[in-house]
């Protein structure tokens, strides 16, 4: 004897929608954590004088199709400048460093892998 069963196209577009929604949400919290440890490191190498450039810091997540890419920047103008190895300069803070935005991330490389792991693990 056969059964007819309705809506088991619905059922499975619906739950594909919902673990699409998960994983996107994953990716986002992974990508947001990963930027947090690396910006907490650039922060402690970013020369402070005026506090300007400290707190300029910024991070920004933009989604285009498939493709989720983050940002961490700071919005003053001279930022490059300062970040440049080229442009000599002497710093009143101990712990500030040229390149300290690359040398933030590339010093918490273990600790972001760690990170993304754990927030993409099921």
């Amino acid at each position: 004897m056969g059964v007819k069963v309705r809506g088991v196209q619905q059922v499975s577009k619906n739950i594909n929608r919902i673990l699409g929604d998960i994983q996107g949400r994953r990716v986002i919290r992974a990508l947001q954590s990963a930027m947090l440890i690396g910006s907490v490191r650039a922060a402690l190498y970013t020369p402070i004088d005026t506090s300007a450039l400290i707190n300029s810091q910024f991070r920004e997540i933009t989604t285009n199709g498939a493709v989720v890419t983050g940002r961490v920047g700071y919005s003053t103008s001279y930022a490059v400048y300062v970040h440049d190895p080229a442009n000599p300069q002497r710093f009143r803070r101990s712990t500030a460093k040229k390149e300290f935005l690359t040398a933030g991330f590339e010093e918490e490389r273990s600790a972001i892998d760690e990170a993304v792991r754990r927030e993409l693990s099921l």
